[in-house]
């Protein structure tokens, strides 16, 4: 995939994304007032987000995670889908797809399953280490 978005794609990708937020699938919105201002244990996520040319329905950074909210369309487009996941899987994106009849009938369950995902893929942050001190040997290790 290019790196280079034109301006005229860059502009219809921001305008589109616009309208996205303004026009939300109830599913969506229902997903929304739980993920927006850090309410899922303090990650931050983004809706509609463009990532090169594709809008994304939500995004984690602190995981590098996309939540997908799909539709019966997605039953006619499942190629395109396939090869989009491929494509955000290369660029270092991790995808979870949910139906939207899932998250109208266990957003409590979808809460859970997109919680554990951004676990799993938050990386945990390094501990510096005091200025002078000697980091411990590794218990097991022979020296």
């Amino acid at each position: 995939m290019e790196d280079y978005v034109s301006r005229e794609t860059k502009d219809g990708l921001i305008e589109s994304a616009r309208r996205m937020r303004r026009e939300p699938t109830r599913a969506e919105n229902l997903l929304w007032g739980k993920l927006r201002k850090k309410q899922l244990s303090g990650y931050r996520f983004r809706r509609q987000h463009i990532i090169q040319t594709f809008i994304v329905d939500f995004y984690c950074p602190q995981a590098r995670l996309v939540v997908e909210v799909d539709g019966s369309i997605h039953e006619l487009q499942k190629e395109y889908d396939k090869e989009r996941t491929r494509a955000l899987k290369e660029l270092g994106y991790q995808e979870l797809r949910l139906l939207n009849n899932e998250v109208e009938r266990d957003l409590d369950g979808v809460l859970k399953q997109i919680h554990g995902r951004c676990v799993e893929l938050t990386p945990s942050p390094s501990l510096p280490l005091s200025r002078g001190r000697v980091p411990p040997k590794a218990v097991g290790r022979g020296s």
